[in-house]
């Protein structure tokens, strides 16, 4: 199972997402959920990094595990742009957990 943990601030704002685990939903190179976990995650880094210019803190490794943490005291402007990305990021992973949860878990710390 992909586990997904959405860090937030007391204001509601995301400040970090940690993705581990497998879906195992289907053989490698053939599961839909991971890819679609994978490809919603790491496309919304890329969109943030090009279309704000922060650069958030990332770890990962081929074992499955993704770590993505936003840098403290953005701009108002920037800051909100990177929220507005980010929340789009977790409505289309709880899109996936809706169709898949017995593969993909969403928890918010």
């Amino acid at each position: 199972m992909i586990h997904v943990q959405i860090m937030q601030t007391s204001d509601g704002n995301i400040s970090s997402f940690k993705m581990k685990g497998h879906a195992d939903f289907a053989e490698k190179g053939q599961d839909i959920v991971c890819a679609g976990a994978s490809a919603v995650s790491f496309g919304s880094i890329n969109a943030i990094m090009e279309l704000t210019g922060v650069k958030p803190d990332i770890q990962q490794s081929n074992g499955g595990y993704l770590e993505c943490t936003i840098p403290d005291a953005l701009p108002n402007d920037i800051a909100e742009k990177v929220q507005l990305l980010l929340h789009g990021m977790v409505i289309s992973l709880q899109t996936i957990e809706r169709d898949y949860g017995k593969y993909i878990k969403i928890t918010f710390r």
